[in-house]
């Protein structure tokens, strides 16, 4: 039961694991990892409580000990999402605009932009999920959207204006 449980959550998972990481295949292996990690600590989960908080929470911590590991840097976010099949050129735009905005906020932020935003979990299961008191939550999102809004509008990752040439 428990391991079909996790296995209800894959797509979650991969969904904000390609957020958070911004290359399909290393999304995938940090699924991998992180479905591997929790059915091998399943007997720790305990019944009752929010699973998909808790497969967050160590997915967040694998990510988190990968980036420390690695030094590298921010990984770019190109296909974290792709625009739905009849969307045109404008669909993209906003869509690598809004890329492009979320690579420059921080990454404290950003995980908890995605998470409340993109996963829809409440205040409670981002906190949970991070490790992080409900009101770092709380402000972590407000500090995210207000520099995401202003990214936004002032045209993070549009192409640059053109002069008028006599």
């Amino acid at each position: 039961m428990d391991r079909e449980a996790v296995a209800s959550h894959i797509p979650r998972l991969r969904r904000y694991a390609r957020a958070l990481v911004g290359d399909r295949h290393r999304a995938d292996d940090l699924v991998q990892d992180t479905l591997e990690r929790a059915l091998t600590k399943l007997h720790l989960w305990r019944p009752g409580s929010d699973m998909r908080a808790w497969l967050f929470a160590i997915m967040h911590n694998l990510y988190v000990n990968q980036a420390r590991a690695r030094r590298s840097g921010i990984a770019s976010l190109e296909d974290i999402a792709e625009p739905p099949a009849p969307g045109g050129a404008v669909d993209r735009l906003e869509i690598r605009d809004l890329q492009a905005a979320l690579a420059a906020i921080p990454a404290e932020q950003r995980a908890v932009v995605l998470l409340v935003g993109l996963e829809e979990m409440s205040y409670a299961e981002a906190a949970r999920a991070l490790g992080v008191p409900i009101g770092t939550v709380m402000s972590r999102l407000a500090r995210g959207r207000e520099r995401l809004r202003q990214l936004l509008a002032s045209g993070a990752g549009a192409a640059p204006s053109l002069k008028v040439v006599k």
